[in-house]
């Protein structure tokens, strides 16, 4: 089974692209998520996770996904391969997201009253 499930905060803003003849929206982002311990200085690090999400609904949340925000991401790890122009074979590791909720909404929503 693949099953990821992610809360953190995005480190920019989203990037709504339109992919292939059809034009079926993408949104690239990249959340980061904290790690449940401390180094060795007592702070606490993070993990910078690539997510892209398909969804039709995309268009509509992408105005709402902006640097700092914090949302939860359950989808699956993709990992794909490609040869560079070098002909070396490069890796790529991302999360699709297949939903997503905003965590931080309701804050956002009483400051905004």
């Amino acid at each position: 089974m693949n099953k990821v499930l992610l809360i953190g905060r995005l480190t920019k803003d989203c990037e709504l692209k339109h992919v292939g003849e059809e034009g079926n929206p993408l949104l690239i982002f990249t959340l980061a998520v904290q790690r449940p311990f401390v180094n060795n200085n007592g702070e606490r690090e993070a993990d910078f996770v690539p997510v892209v999400y398909w969804r039709k609904s995309a268009e509509t949340i992408a105005p709402y996904l902006t640097k700092g925000k914090l949302i939860s991401i359950s989808g699956r790890i993709n990992i794909r391969s490609y040869n560079n122009s070098n002909g070396d074979r490069r890796y790529i590791t991302q999360v699709v997201a297949e939903e997503i909720q905003f965590i931080d909404y309701a804050k956002a929503k009483d400051e905004a009253n």
